[in-house]
């Protein structure tokens, strides 16, 4: 049994990925602005905290709660993700800061605070996006967004490098089209191919044992274009 942080927890694959882990008999702690949706599943393992990225005390909150409940913590997901979808032209400082605040900023605070609780040998897995791999297609009105993505890959393989000695391991999968609110979103009427079950599968895998052979890496989880 695994004792596993998810964050962005109230739809999409974060939900989806609570479910599994727990159908899996792992521990769960679910950090979302709305706890809603993983209290009224029930599950005796799952632990929904409300929890706010751009709260100042949020991050320590968690922290506690792991040490006084777990002790230690195996993994944590950075799953939670904001996006906006406007021309470049039109996106404000106050856009790429609500975006990079929690792709990035946020990310690398959850970390900071949970690090003196991971198992040295847990794993630290970021959610990217296609969009933020150099070289692949990109798209008009995510200019915030496709950058947030590129810079939280290149931010886990310096942790990787940082602490590559004492562990825990930090790897990216960057995702291609995945059926999520976010999806509709960006990209209106599009019909992905993967479901958010289907790829909550996937991720709870990998978050699992993909450490034993990556650290550093980035993987590409995609097998269309957006």
């Amino acid at each position: 049994m695994a004792s596993v942080v998810v964050t962005g927890t109230s739809r999409g694959i974060g939900l989806e990925l609570v479910k599994t882990l727990a159908a899996q008999g792992h521990r769960v702690l679910a950090l979302s602005r709305n706890p809603g949706p993983c209290r009224d599943l029930g599950l005796e393992a799952v632990h929904a905290m409300p929890f706010d990225l751009d709260s100042d005390t949020a991050f320590n909150e968690a922290a506690r709660w792991v040490e006084t409940s777990w002790g230690k913590a195996d993994v944590l997901i950075h799953n939670a993700g904001s996006l906006v979808l406007k021309p470049f032209v039109e996106t404000t400082p106050e856009d790429f800061l609500q975006v990079y605040q929690v792709n990035v900023f946020g990310v690398a605070r959850l970390t900071q605070a949970l690090l003196p609780l991971l198992h040295p040998k847990g794993h630290v897995v970021a959610i990217s996006s296609m969009g933020g791999i150099q070289g692949s297609a990109k798209f008009p009105g995510l200019a915030a967004y496709s950058s947030s993505k590129g810079a939280v890959i290149t931010l886990m393989e310096l942790l990787a490098e940082e602490f590559k000695e004492t562990g825990p391991s930090f790897n990216t999968l960057a995702l291609g089209a995945v059926q999520t609110e976010m999806l509709e979103a960006a990209f209106p009427g599009y019909q992905a191919p993967v479901t958010a079950a289907e790829m909550a599968e996937y991720i709870a895998r990998f978050a699992l044992t993909g450490h034993r052979y990556y650290n550093g890496k980035v993987l590409q989880v995609s097998n269309s274009t957006p």
